[in-house]
């Protein structure tokens, strides 16, 4: 069922998380790895492994799609983790062993979220949450939803026991219609104007 979903070019694992969370950590991780562009080095896979026991501790009892390592062309990176559930896109970051916030990590979720906004056909009209994850932290921020205009949300700074509390959360705080995955995944990804909308 997971290869329904399963995109290479642009998430090097998807499934739905009923899927996600009865596969083996190691099963995915060897899927992760397998369509790697780079050396997996020690440093990834304990990341990797990290993320994956997160996620599958924390997600159970919810109905959705995940995506992991989620290709955004025009910034030439990758998003940890895509989470649809409900009406919700979840942009997650991981930064695994940081015990704090850093600036930086809240700007680049922030930035990824604003991508997926502005480029990503299937995102322009709905919720985007993105989540700071830092594995080393003892607590997590202060817990504030706010969207801005575009219904991109002003990034949450949780630690790993913080994490699904943020999520319930959320979701319970929007409304709107329950995201389908595969149109989700497939939907048209346009890094730059073409010639008409730019002279328009």
């Amino acid at each position: 069922m997971a290869t329904n979903f399963y995109y290479v070019s642009r998430a090097w694992y998807g499934a739905s998380i009923a899927e996600f969370l009865r596969t083996q950590a190691a099963t995915v991780f060897g899927r992760l790895a397998g369509n790697s562009s780079f050396a997996v080095l020690p440093t990834q896979k304990d990341a990797w492994l990290t993320q994956i026991d997160l996620l599958q501790s924390c997600l159970a009892g919810l109905t959705g799609s995940l995506f992991l390592e989620f290709n955004i062309p025009r910034m030439g990176r990758r998003i940890d983790v895509v989470l649809l559930l409900g009406p919700v896109v979840f942009v997650v970051e991981f930064k695994v062993g940081e015990k704090g916030f850093d600036r930086a990590a809240i700007d680049q979720v922030w930035d990824y979220a604003l991508d997926l906004k502005n480029f990503h056909e299937a995102s322009h009209t709905v919720s985007i949450v993105p989540i700071l994850v830092a594995t080393g932290a003892t607590e997590s921020g202060p817990f504030s939803l706010h969207a801005d205009a575009d219904k991109v949300y002003r990034p949450i700074q949780v630690h790993t026991a913080g994490l699904r509390d943020a999520i319930d959360r959320t979701i319970q705080s929007i409304a709107g219609d329950v995201l389908d995955g595969q149109r989700w995944l497939h939907a048209p990804y346009r890094p730059t104007p073409t010639i008409v909308e730019a002279a328009r």
